[in-house]
């Protein structure tokens, strides 16, 4: 990331917003918004005053202002202090700020929603960008986003802040300032019992780096994906044992497993904070069209080497490698500790016209290797005994919600997940719809008692620029809506973060929040996440109404 400059003096602290009307900068405006409201770049300025949060320690405090000129802005930057407490010695370190960039949307969704923001093509607020300094084009807004880390032992009470704008306008320079304030409440949210996974993809498109594989800049990007997750509270990281295994004919031409990149990933990711839990990486997929059969991936010797291949899996080659392979695993992860922490995927999303193949895969997975618990994302509810983790998509889950909870009464986990769709009303991360959406996601968790959540799209960038092109070409809907194949966008040498990503892990938070808050009182917990979650698909966004609640919630927490 760019250095930002930093004033770090008691005195430079103003507590009130300096308007855009004085001497200095006659022309540049500064104004607050709610940072659950896009801010798009054609907004006008609204009412001054001071941007605020209310947050419970251990989370991240956002806060969004924006300014605007009628001419160029030029050279555009922000100098952000320590935020002080009014009555301790007590000081809270924001990271650097950032711009909020644009980019353009030029497709809808195949069924939009009622509260979609505009109709594409328009340019939408998304990617959090890590340079110092930006020009502005003459009438167009530029919202900033401020990001406060709260420790778990910071003080409770009121923090205050400045951020100072700069820039040159005409070829004059002009200079105001945002008054900030946080609210940091007693109650404390520390790790999330929320299981959240992102699926990632190890690569470098549009990067201004391009590490060599396995070599130790791969690695650092690597930890520096897993840093990103579990600075958004993602506790789950999909990493496949037989993709990163290393397979070599032993003795006697036998089949020989080594796993040292495996563990070489789950380290990373148990270093960062991800894991938490490893979600094993598929060993099968559809033989050709959406309802083929599954086929699963195997290794074997033949002529001295080792090849691979995709083969039936009620077929003899299928039994042979993973009685081989599957004890191996089991007998790796309990060496390493890591067994209980370990979920298998088989396939993704069964449908009724392959059931019968991924019942062989669950077969396989249960004959040698009972130990392992199967998670998957399926589109049908007939699989009892085949999958331990449940992870329906939403409008399936509201469906078949009968069905999920008598599963979890006879032990089984249920999880959710969105992608391309649900569409229409139903919450999800598309860039097109209002951002409180993103953020509900895990009050649903909450409302209706669904212990996880799973999204495929961390950063599956093309070779398209994701600052350009927002949809993506797909197999199945014509085109992936904007905002479904990535949260995150490639900044030089790593994710930059959205808007949307930076909502999701308050959401999680929320869910957090609202557990504990069921702990000491059901009822309470329950009235107030019902008064945004009425239905699966209907929901109350309006932010102020939602400010009032998370208020509420804080303040339950925070009573002796």
């Amino acid at each position: 990331m760019h250095p930002i400059r930093w004033t770090v003096t008691f005195s430079a602290l103003v507590f009130s917003v300096m308007q855009a009307f004085s001497a200095d900068a006659p022309d540049l405006q500064i104004w607050p918004v709610d940072p659950l409201i896009k801010v798009f770049p054609d907004a006008r300025p609204g009412p001054v005053g001071t941007a605020t949060a209310e947050v419970a320690r251990g989370e991240h405090a956002s806060l969004q202002f924006v300014v605007y000129s009628e001419h160029a802005i030029s050279g555009l930057r922000v100098e952000l202090a320590e935020l002080r407490s009014a009555r301790q010695a007590a000081t809270l370190s924001p990271r650097a700020p950032r711009f909020v960039g644009y980019v353009p949307v030029d497709r809808p969704t195949q069924k939009p929603s009622a509260d979609q923001l505009r109709p594409p093509p328009a340019d939408y607020p998304d990617p959090l960008l890590e340079t110092a300094a930006v020009d502005v084009p003459a009438g167009r807004a530029q919202a900033i986003w401020i990001t406060v880390p709260v420790p778990t032992n910071a003080p409770p009470g009121r923090y205050r802040g400045t951020a100072v704008v700069s820039g040159t306008i005409a070829g004059e320079p002009v200079r105001v300032s945002q008054s900030l304030r946080l609210r940091v409440y007693p109650a404390v949210v520390a790790r999330s019992r929320l299981w959240v996974t992102d699926w990632f993809a190890m690569h470098w498109r549009h990067m201004a780096i391009a590490p060599e594989p396995e070599s130790e800049a791969y690695y650092a990007l690597l930890r520096r994906y897993a840093r990103n997750l579990a600075d958004h509270r993602h506790n789950v990281a999909l990493i496949s044992p037989l993709g990163l295994a290393r397979f070599s004919a032993g003795e006697q031409g036998r089949l020989t497993v080594d796993f040292s990149r495996f563990d070489r990933w789950v380290e990373i990711f148990r270093e960062e904070g991800v894991v938490g839990r490893i979600e094993g990486g598929h060993i099968g997929g559809r033989k050709a069209g959406w309802e083929s059969e599954f086929v699963v991936t195997v290794h074997q010797v033949k002529d001295g080497r080792v090849v691979a291949a995709s083969v039936d899996p009620a077929s003899a080659e299928a039994e042979a490698f993973y009685a081989q392979f599957f004890p191996a695993l089991v007998a790796h992860l309990k060496e390493r500790g890591w067994l209980e922490a370990y979920l298998q995927h088989l396939a993704d999303e069964p449908i009724a016209s392959n059931l019968a193949s991924y019942r062989a895969m669950a077969a396989l997975a249960r004959k040698y290797a009972p130990e392992l618990r199967i998670v998957e994302a399926c589109h049908t509810k007939d699989l009892v005994g085949s999958v331990d983790v449940w992870v329906p998509q939403l409008n399936y889950l509201e469906n078949d919600f009968e069905h999920y909870q008598a599963r979890q009464r006879a032990g089984d986990e249920v999880w959710y997940y969105t992608c391309v769709f649900p569409q229409g009303e139903y919450a999800n991360r598309f860039i097109e719809q209002p951002l409180i959406k993103t953020r509900l996601l895990h009050w649903i968790n909450f409302r209706y008692g669904i212990t996880g959540y799973l999204h495929w799209g961390y950063n599956h960038w093309t070779s398209d620029s994701p600052f350009t092109h927002t949809t993506r070409a797909h197999g199945g809907p014509p085109y992936l809506p904007a905002g479904d194949p990535w949260i995150v966008y490639p900044g030089k040498d790593g994710p930059l973060d959205s808007i949307r990503f930076e909502a999701m892990r308050d959401g999680i938070a929320d869910h957090e929040l609202l557990s504990q808050l069921g702990e000491r009182d059901a009822a309470l917990a329950q009235r107030l996440v019902r008064q945004h979650i009425q239905a699966f698909d209907r929901y109350d966004t309006d932010v102020a109404q939602f400010r009032a609640t998370r208020r509420e919630l804080l303040r339950g927490l925070s009573r002796p």
